[in-house]
């Protein structure tokens, strides 16, 4: 059965702790990936039993190289979990424009970054492939 992604926007595999706040609960999870409009977290334990998937969270994190502490408010759309951990799939829903743009501005440099070393790996000769015996493509050679 395939799974469908509801997403509106692309994300990019990212770590980094959190802090998590349900009403006033303070609960310190893992980011699994990050992107504009979301995030995919891990908390040690499930919240409640049952998280609807409108359930509001207010989030705190700071970005690797900005030296900003992002605050946001989410939502919940998706959640997993079982007695010892708790999976979220959280919606973006209110954060400040700085804080929005600093967030797309990673997450675009970071999707940059994959990309060029993808394309490195495509360009770099004798990368495991036999030789093409109609030549390179034009703008492919290696430099």
């Amino acid at each position: 059965m395939l799974s469908r992604d509801r997403r509106s926007g692309y994300r990019v595999p990212l770590e980094l702790f959190l802090n998590q706040y349900v009403g006033d609960r303070l609960v310190r999870g893992l980011t699994a990936n990050i992107g504009p409009t979301g995030l995919y977290l891990q908390t040690a334990r499930p919240l409640r039993s049952q998280l609807p998937a409108a359930d509001v969270v207010g989030l705190e994190f700071e970005l690797p190289g900005t030296g900003e502490v992002i605050w946001a408010r989410g939502e919940i759309c998706y959640a997993s979990g079982d007695a010892y951990a708790m999976k979220s799939g959280i919606r973006f829903t209110g954060m400040a424009s700085l804080h929005a743009r600093l967030l797309r501005d990673f997450c675009v440099e970071a999707r940059h970054q994959h990309l060029s070393s993808l394309l490195q790996g495509i360009r770099a000769p004798g990368a495991g492939r036999a030789p093409s015996r109609y030549g390179s493509a034009p703008g492919l050679a290696a430099s």
